[in-house]
């Protein structure tokens, strides 16, 4: 039974608050209310207050309100458990304790961080170490960077900045770190970046992830020379990008060499926790310090990172703030606390071992898979799996590659290594949107190019990642194989194919993940670049719009939203059965449609204009010969009416019609005589291309057929063997005569003929019963 009824309260409402903020449904008229409300802008403080409930009411709005604007990909929230309940709570908690008297708080906060110290260094099998508790995962970095130059620089604490001066510190860092590591240490640590020195991985041997061991020696050695202090190296236990780990036990005795201090970092530190145990991630626990990141590791919300450190004197490390007087600095770890108890050792063991396990079962999939190349340290177990398309070139082919790339070497070596990264970074979306609980993404390696990277130790525990998301992802992988393998075959084909067309462009846009990319062109003398770029426009977004309506599997789009190409159509990924040759002649010809019909119209536009002006002169020229027919008296008003009636004037209607099909001018006397409008010459028909194919039922455009030919005209022949049959079997309605009708006033000899040999074929047919004798009966049908 609980006493403190706070602690009973507290733990009620954060029930009741977390229930109505994972509460996604949403009410009818909310649904129908404004893009922007009245509560989106912010206001004033309001003077009476608000209840609890409306407040979780306005948050629960701002974190889901933009929601259905959002892709499916891109919106990935986190599942909060029990343990995520729990860690939540540790920071109410924290509030709480945070107000009690100040001996009792001291108590409990050393209790709370001597436990979470004590259970993380046997869970991570590192002995008589010391913790420190921050939110930014490079905190304890930096704060390990202020203890060991307080501990080399003795006086450092009196002279500042001038002993730094007069003997420069080094910190050595891999080239295959986090980006932007090296920079931000030295920023905060107030030191120039001539004080972080990069050590270039592997080349020749080895992992090309691992920091180069003997590099690294000779350049220790030579800022020794230079008078220069090596302070402290970095190092990784799964890199950020492939999950490797240096050879942490050769750079711990370089660092005892040189008396520098090793810190480790990475993913691969969690499987510390495991029965079984690497030997280079088990040689991490000999370092001088450590960062753990517990929550994305275990799933847990909000709960701090963990840098693990030896020491001996604690003066040192109150200096460099790894540790505080301040009873409230230590409640950071009360949330970490909580969620450990609630998990157990067993339960946090199990979440790491599951990740492993899905890592291997991807890796053990991906090696049957062709086209598949990985990259992991350890083809045993690898944490981290990292894995990218790639199609290797068969004995042939491969002659013709190297004979091709010997004449162009840098430039094919390039473009072919940007396709491929195109290609990849296409792969990882695609997964990432098909699969989203697998949690992949894409990552940029510095020799691979861009990868496909499975961290499971890094989202599987936040998006509840199983095995049947593993076997998922398997699964679309192969059915993206292929598509991408033909797309590639596909380019070179479709690249040649658009240059022997006339009128059409190839666009080289290697950041096209598609089967490339192609611009009508439209040329007319006389115009100027700004109206051939518009019309230029128009023809290839009509060109667009009509491949779009088109029944294919294709995917026609105007590129990418930025970097792209204007006035292009691009072609998205296709299938082997693709025949090129016609989609190159349709785009063509649909192209040479669109701009005859375009040059049409503005032929049209400039005759009628003409014609126009050309009836206004001839109206004009007409009134006059009638005035001077007419005279001059009968112009006069009064005169003109009485000399109208005793002698009148005939006169025809004289007008101009201009007919568009012949685009000239046509006087209308024929229409007043037959009192009806002329039709004039047939129009000529409307351009068209000749697209049509012939195709089998259910096949469609653009694909090439799967039945050969020989087979086809195999069916064909059968099926007009059967129709000879059925024609000659059936009773004739009218007699050989009659049918012949027509002919007998040219030939009269020849239609005495043919019924006779129609007779006599009808005969043989019906003694042969044998429906398969298609050779008889062909015989006999050239014989009539």
């Amino acid at each position: 039974k609980m006493v403190d009824p706070t602690l009973a309260e507290m733990g009620k409402n954060l029930n009741e608050a977390m229930k109505m903020l994972e509460d996604n449904q949403r009410k009818v008229d909310e649904e129908n209310e404004k893009k922007y409300t009245r509560k989106d802008i912010p206001g004033p403080l309001q003077g009476s207050g608000q209840d609890m409930v409306s407040i979780l009411q306005l948050v629960q709005n701002l974190m889901h309100g933009e929601e259905e604007e959002e892709t499916s990909q891109a919106y990935r929230l986190q599942n909060v458990g029990e343990q995520g309940h729990m860690a939540l709570l540790g920071h109410s908690l924290a509030a709480y304790i945070s107000v009690l008297d100040r001996e009792r708080l001291r108590k409990l906060t050393t209790r709370i961080l001597s436990d979470t110290t004590l259970w993380l260094c046997r869970l991570f099998r590192y002995e008589n170490g010391s913790a420190y508790y921050h939110e930014d995962d490079r905190e304890g970095l930096l704060k390990v960077c202020r203890l060991v130059i307080h501990t080399r620089y003795e006086d450092y604490t009196i002279e500042g900045f001038n002993l730094l001066y007069a003997k420069q510190p080094v910190i050595y860092i891999s080239s295959a770190a986090r980006t932007g590591l090296g920079q931000a240490l030295c920023n905060q640590l107030g030191l120039p970046l001539s004080c972080m020195c990069r050590v270039p991985c592997n080349t020749m041997f080895g992992s090309q992830h691992q920091m180069d061991v003997a590099l690294l020696d000779r350049l220790i050695k030579d800022d020794v020379e230079s008078g220069k202090l090596p302070l402290l190296l970095v190092a990784n236990a799964g890199t950020p990008g492939a999950g490797h780990t240096d050879k942490l036990g050769r750079l711990k005795e370089l660092c005892e060499q040189y008396n520098m201090w090793l810190h480790v970092e990475g993913v691969n530190l969690a499987t510390l926790a495991l029965g079984y145990v690497s030997s280079s991630v088990l040689a991490a626990t000999k370092c001088d310090s450590m960062t753990l990141t517990l929550g994305s590791w275990l799933g847990l919300p909000a709960v701090p990172a963990v840098t693990l450190y030896r020491h001996e004197d604690p003066s040192l490390s109150l200096a460099a703030g790894l540790t505080s007087s301040q009873p409230v600095e230590k409640l950071r770890a009360l949330p970490l606390w909580l969620s450990l108890q609630y998990l157990g050792h067993d339960g946090i063991v199990e979440r790491i071992k599951h990740a492993s396990q899905l890592s291997q079962r991807l890796l053990e999939n991906l090696k049957n898979l062709d086209f598949i190349k990985t990259s992991v340290e350890d083809e045993l177990s690898s944490p981290v799996v990292v894995f990218k398309f790639f199609r290797e070139y068969s004995n042939r082919d491969q002659t013709s590659h190297a004979a091709q790339s010997s004449t162009l070497q840098h430039p094919i070596i390039s473009n072919e290594r940007h396709i491929y990264d195109t290609f990849n970074q296409w792969l990882g979306e695609q997964l990432a949107q098909l699969v989203p609980a697998s949690g992949v993404d894409v990552v940029e390696l510095e020799d691979e190019g861009t990868c496909v990277r499975f961290s499971p130790l890094m989202t599987s525990a936040v998006l509840g990642t199983e095995i049947q998301d593993v076997d998922q992802l398997v699964d679309c992988l192969k059915m993206k194989i292929p598509v991408l393998t033909s797309t590639l075959q596909l380019r070179e084909e479709f690249e040649q194919e658009v240059r022997r067309t006339v009128g059409l462009m190839y666009i080289e846009d290697l950041s096209w993940p598609g089967l490339g990319v192609v611009r009508y062109n439209y040329h007319s003398d006389g115009k100027d670049d700004d109206k051939q770029e518009k019309e230029l426009e128009k023809i290839n977004t009509e060109l667009l719009k009509k491949l779009n309506d088109l029944e294919s599997d294709l995917t026609f789009s105007l590129g990418p939203e930025f970097g792209g190409q204007k006035n292009c159509v691009y072609i998205g990924m296709v299938t082997e059965d693709l025949d090129v040759s016609e989609l190159v002649e349709t785009i063509a010809a649909t192209g040479r449609e669109i701009e005859e019909n375009s040059r049409l119209l503005e032929n049209m536009t400039e005759v009628v204009r003409k014609g126009i002006q050309e009836a206004q002169l001839q109206l004009q020229k007409a009134n006059e010969e009638r005035l001077l027919e007419e005279g001059l008296l009968r112009q006069i008003p009064v005169v003109g009416s009485v000399l109208n009636w005793f002698s009148p004037f005939q006169a025809s209607p004289k007008g101009r019609t201009f007919n568009l099909t012949a685009g000239s001018l046509e006087s209308t006397e024929s229409t007043y005589v037959s009192k009806a409008q002329g039709t004039g010459t047939t129009p000529p028909p409307t351009p068209t291309s000749s697209l049509a194919k012939q195709r089998l039922p259910g096949q469609k455009i653009f694909k090439r057929s799967l039945r050969s030919s020989d087979a086809f005209s195999e069916t064909s022949s059968v099926s007009h063997c059967d129709d000879l049959e059925k024609t000659d079997q059936r009773p004739p309605t009218l007699s050989p005569g009659q049918e012949q009708g027509p002919l007998e006033t040219e030939n009269p000899e020849e239609q005495k003929e043919v019924p006779q040999a129609t007779k006599t074929d009808t005969e043989d047919i019906q003694s042969d019963k044998s429906p398969h004798d298609c050779t008889r009966v062909e015989e006999q049908e050239s014989q009539r």
